[in-house]
């Protein structure tokens, strides 16, 4: 911490905030410092060698990311639309502070919404037998985009292990259940049949494990035993919505890291 501020002081940079944590049981420290350029006296390349000597001497995995380089996000959907409304809302609303330039699906359904918004909807539809062929078509549009972050926001399909290796902690998914509790299909399902008094909604980095990736935000509402499942889905919707929305929120500030399956979220 004491290097590290020093170095900023160095060079003119000037810290806004800094955040901290240590896990002691890995036996690692994990550090969030948000600083302007306004005073540099020296420049950006300049500033990252010094810190690159700084993480060599200290054995740091490090990263510097510029708030004036806003991160292009794309959507990916297939028939639910509340929380790719909530996403479009909250981008509109300035609450994520990224690009949006297009939504893919494997359904038609909502090109409306995203001609609403002004964003373009780009359909590939997705059989058994073309599966890996509209991946890869997906992956080619993904790059030809230069695209950030992937999310998923209820896209009812279970990505290959090579897509998810083309953007390793860049893809979010919403699971609508309170994850590790209920994987796989039909969650509320499952939570009605179990008799549970707390539904709940999970964001988190997909990867090669279906619904285990890094945990990145979860929310939980009440329920009763009087709840159908129609009720569970309406009442898990707005968790869903919120759960998603905050987690990416936080993807794009860049206050989220990952380690050991798991996330560090500096909010």
């Amino acid at each position: 911490m004491a290097a590290l501020a020093q170095l900023l002081y160095g060079h003119g940079a000037n810290i806004l905030d800094s955040d901290q944590h240590t896990d002691a049981g890995a036996s690692m420290f994990f550090q969030r410092i948000h600083f302007d350029l306004d005073g540099l006296r020296t420049d950006p390349v300049s500033l990252e060698r010094a810190i690159a000597e700084v993480a060599e001497r200290f054995e740091m995995n490090w990263r510097v990311a510029y708030g004036a380089k806003r991160k292009r996000m794309a959507i990916f959907v297939s028939k639910y639309d509340h929380c790719l409304y909530d996403l479009l809302l909250r981008h509109r609303a300035g609450e994520l502070q990224c690009e949006i330039p297009f939504i893919v699906s494997n359904h038609p359904d909502l090109e409306p919404v995203a001609r609403q918004f002004g964003v373009d909807f780009h359909l590939h539809p997705i059989t058994p037998d073309d599966k890996a062929e509209q991946e890869k078509a997906e992956l080619e549009r993904l790059a030809a985009g230069h695209i950030d972050l992937v999310v998923l926001a209820r896209y009812m399909q279970i990505l290959s292990g090579d897509f998810i290796g083309h953007y390793p902690g860049r893809i979010i998914n919403i699971h609508h259940s309170f994850l590790p509790a209920f994987q796989g299909g039909k969650p509320y399902h499952q939570a009605r049949e179990r008799g549970v008094k707390l539904i709940g909604a999970t964001a988190h980095y997909a990867t090669t494990d279906l619904d285990e990736g890094p945990i990145i935000e979860q929310d939980v509402v009440r329920t009763s035993h009087r709840d159908t499942v129609a009720d569970l889905v309406r009442k898990g919707r707005d968790i869903e919505r919120t759960a998603l929305g905050r987690a990416v929120r936080w993807h794009l500030d860049d206050r989220v890291l990952v380690y050991h399956n798991k996330t560090v979220v500096f909010e």
